[in-house]
C-alpha cells in the first residue's frame, strides 16, 4: 500500500499546489489549505485536509515519508535506490510504494542540514549512505523513537519475569546482546523501568534511544566532530562527568567501538546495577567482542587483565533474538558471567546458563542466580 495520493490527476495538481506556495510568503499551511480548496473545489474537507497534509509534508517535512513517520504501529521506515519507500512493522518489512515528486537527496538535505548528528527533533534515528557509495542511489533509514515502554513480560513468561526482576533487583552488571532489530534496546527501557523510583540513573549513550518511565533519569549524549563546530563530547567524557553526579546506576547505551572504555569505567567504579547493550549472536559471543573491542581501543593492555576485568565487572548478559516465523522479540537465553580463579587469569570467558528458551519457546530456569551486588 502506498502512502502517497492515489490519483494520478490529484498527483499532478498537488505538485502545481506546492510550487505555487513554495513561491509565496507566509504561513505555509495556510498558504497552502487555500490553494488546496481553489486547486480541489469538490473533494471533501477530509480529502483536501489530506491533501493539504501531504503537501506541507513535502514543503517543510519529509514529504511521502512524514505519513509513515505518523503512524505508531510503524517501527522503521526505509528508503532504497532513492525512491523505493519499505516499512518495517513488528519486525515484518513491506513494501509502502516509491517517492513522488522528491529526490530522497532533497529530503537528506533537510533532515542533515540542521540536525548534523542525525537525530530528528522527535528523537527519530537517521541512518543514510549516499551516492557515489550507494551504487543503486540514496539508501535511507529512519527508525521511530519509541513513545511508549514495553513491559517485561512482552519479552518472555512469567518465570523469566521473575528472573529479570532478581537481577535488577540484586543490583547486577548487566550486558543485553542480541543482533541488529533484535529488541535490545527495548528491553534495556523495560530493565530500567524496574529501577527502584528514589534512584538516580545516569544514561549516557551515542545517540538517544532509550525510552523508559523514571523520574530520577538524567540523559546524556554524546555530540560528534563537526567541521567548524564546537568540540566533541564522546562517550568517556560524559561517563566520567556522570561519575560526579551521584548516580546509583550508570547506563552506557550500545557498546560498538571504542566507548567500551567507558562501559567498563562504569561497571568498575562500585556503581552496581549498571547496564548496557551489544551486537553479539550469544552470551559468550557478546563477551568476546567486548574483549576484542578493548583490545581494539587499548592495544596494549594485557590480554589476562582485560578477561579479568570483564568477568569481574559483568554479572548477567541477557541476550534477545528475533524469531524469524512470528517476527516476535524475545529473550533466548540468560547467563550468568563465571570469574576465572586468580591461577587462571587469562583463561577463556565462560558463562553459566540461567534460563534458556525451550522448543516451546518458554524460558526454562535451569540455574538459579548467584552473583549480587546489593548493599
Amino acid at each position: 500500500m502506498t502512502p502517497m495520493i492515489g490519483h494520478e490527476r490529484d498527483e499532478a495538481v498537488l505538485e502545481q499546489v506546492c510550487a505555487r506556495a513554495a513561491a509565496c510568503a507566509g504561513d505555509v499551511a495556510a498558504i497552502v489549505e487555500s490553494e488546496i480548496r481553489q486547486a480541489f473545489p469538490l473533494h471533501s474537507r477530509d480529502d483536501q485536509r489530506r491533501l493539504a497534509q501531504h503537501a506541507v509534508a513535502r514543503l517543510v517535512g519529509l514529504g511521502d515519508l512524514d505519513v509513515l513517520l505518523r503512524d505508531p504501529t510503524v517501527d522503521e521506515v526505509l528508503v532504497n535506490a532513492g525512491r523505493e519507500i519499505w516499512v518495517d512493522r513488528g519486525g515484518t518489512l513491506t513494501s509502502a510504494g516509491h517517492l513522488h515528486g522528491q529526490r530522497v537527496e532533497h529530503l537528506l538535505e533537510r533532515i542533515l542540514a540542521p540536525i548534523v548528528d542525525a537525530r530528528l527533533a522527535d528523537g527519530s534515528r537517521v541512518c543514510a549512505v549516499l551516492p557515489p557509495v550507494a551504487v543503486d542511489g540514496a539508501v535511507l533509514s529512519i527508525r521511530r523513537f519509541p513513545t511508549e515502554v514495553r513491559a517485561i513480560d512482552e519479552f518472555t513468561d512469567a518465570d523469566g519475569e521473575a528472573m529479570l526482576r532478581e537481577i535488577v533487583a540484586a543490583r547486577c552488571n548487566v550486558v543485553v546482546s542480541g543482533a541488529t532489530s533484535s529488541g535490545k534496546t527495548s528491553l534495556l527501557s523495560a530493565l530500567l523501568s524496574d529501577t527502584a523510583a528514589d534512584e538516580r540513573v545516569l544514561v549516557v549513550e551515542d545517540t538517544c534511544e532509550l525510552a523508559f518511565g523514571h523520574g530520577q533519569a538524567v540523559r546524556f549524549e554524546a555530540r560528534p566532530v563537526l567541521a567548524d563546530g564546537p568540540p566533541p563530547v564522546t562517550l568517556a567524557d560524559l561517563v566520567r562527568a556522570a561519575l560526579r553526579l551521584r548516580p546509583d546506576r550508570i547506563v552506557v547505551g550500545e557498546v560498538r567501538g571504542d566507548e567500551v572504555l567507558a562501559r567498563g569505567q562504569a561497571m568498575n567504579t562500585g556503581h552496581d546495577g549498571s547496564m548496557s547493550t551489544c551486537h553479539a549472536n550469544s552470551p559468550l559471543d557478546a563477551l568476546y567482542r567486548l574483549e576484542t573491542l578493548v583490545l581494539q581501543a587499548a592495544p596494549t593492555w594485557p590480554l589476562a587483565a582485560i578477561r579479568q576485568q570483564l568477568q569481574r565487572s559483568i554479572d548477567v548478559v541477557v541476550h534477545v533474538e528475533r524469531n524469524a516465523l512470528t517476527r516476535r522479540r524475545s529473550i533466548a537465553e540468560i547467563s550468568e558471567v563465571v570469574v576465572a580463579p586468580a591461577s587462571e587469569a587469562a583463561g577463556r570467558p565462560t558463562v553459566r546458563p540461567l534460563a534458556t528458551s525451550g522448543p516451546s519457546g518458554r524460558l526454562d530456569i535451569v540455574a538459579a542466580l548467584t552473583r549480587r551486588r546489593v548493599r
